[in-house]
């Protein structure tokens, strides 16, 4: 084997056929709760050796490498395999939520700080535009939602005495988990559908927002959305870059397979997805009971976006374990 960092890399790429390997019968055991010795006995080896290939992967390729990051959440996963008692469905959900999810933000953190980056100026263009223009507002809002503002009142304004709490709850949460899935889905498309959808969501809040500012709105609209909107924006944002890396995979599938980088982009995406819809259910059922309710003040939905904003870094970064997930 050269010595050289090329060939180093040479060699660590030709390792790829023992990673899907591990990787499939790690995925036979979460699905089956009992192995036989021989599989074991496989996959003990086949774990030492991607030990050996992690190391390998940060001195040659940088610990913060996309290949490194997959390896480190191949590795992390196999040891679950082999150290921890025959899986359980909670045992599923403490890994995921441990260690496999802050592995998967790792490797998007790059992708959602453009997605954010993106999603700002799409939100200041649309306030520009909006502030500048104001009959641009017909393409942001309806009729309805215009007519309320211009008589000096918002269109969220009794609206729990027209829609019970829990079917708003329930029609807020299918509508945003239809947005994220889009966002994330239209991503296949090498991208460009998640950028749509992330460049509309923008350039509509800044435009709602400046076209209450003309009436002396915007500080009742942010009232509104405090409680819930924090982790709304967050969760589609995380969503959108999810969608990214699906087009990416397509785009620039590296030494594997466009199929293969693709298939695995899915797979890795989709577990954070996941963790968003969930996060995306509880917003929504604050956006139904606390927001449009007028006896919570306003640093009561501060507190609670806040809180809420807070428990979405945690478990995104996976720093409620005593050790970190890296």
């Amino acid at each position: 084997m050269s010595t050289t960092p090329r060939g180093l890399q040479r060699w660590l790429l030709g390792r790829e056929a023992s990673w899907h390997r591990l990787a499939a019968w790690v995925e036979s055991g979460r699905d089956h709760g009992t192995r036989d010795s021989a599989d074991v006995i496989a996959i003990a080896r086949a774990h030492a050796g991607l030990a050996t290939d992690v190391g390998l992967a940060r001195s040659v390729l940088g610990a913060g490498a996309d290949l490194t990051l997959r390896l480190e959440a191949l590795l992390a996963a196999s040891s679950a395999l082999l150290y921890r008692m025959p899986n359980r469905w909670r045992d599923q959900v403490v890994l995921l939520f441990g260690t496999t999810i802050a592995l998967r933000m790792r490797v998007l953190r790059g992708r959602l700080a453009t997605v954010v980056a993106i999603f700002l100026l799409a939100a200041l263009a649309g306030w520009w535009l909006v502030d500048r223009y104001p009959e641009l507002a017909g393409l942001i809002a309806s009729e309805d939602m215009i007519r309320a503002v211009q008589n000096d009142y918002l269109w969220t304004d009794g609206l729990l005495s027209v829609v019970p709490p829990a079917f708003l709850a329930f029609s807020i949460m299918s509508n945003n988990i239809v947005v994220a899935l889009f966002a994330f889905t239209l991503g296949s498309f090498y991208g460009l559908g998640t950028l749509y959808i992330l460049l509309m969501n923008g350039f509509m809040l800044g435009g709602v927002f400046a076209f209450t500012a003309r009436y002396q709105l915007a500080d009742e609209l942010f009232r509104f959305v405090i409680a819930h909107g924090v982790v709304e924006l967050s969760v589609i944002c995380i969503a959108a870059a999810a969608g990214i890396s699906l087009g990416e995979a397509l785009a620039r599938p590296g030494p594997r397979s466009r199929a293969r980088a693709f298939q695995t982009a899915v797979v890795e995406a989709g577990q954070v997805l996941v963790v968003c819809v969930l996060f995306l259910i509880g917003a929504c059922i604050i956006e139904g009971y606390v927001s449009p309710n007028d006896s919570y003040p306003l640093a009561a939905r501060m507190v609670i976006g806040c809180a809420y904003a807070f428990l979405l870094l945690v478990v995104m970064t996976g720093a409620w374990r005593r050790k970190p997930a890296a």
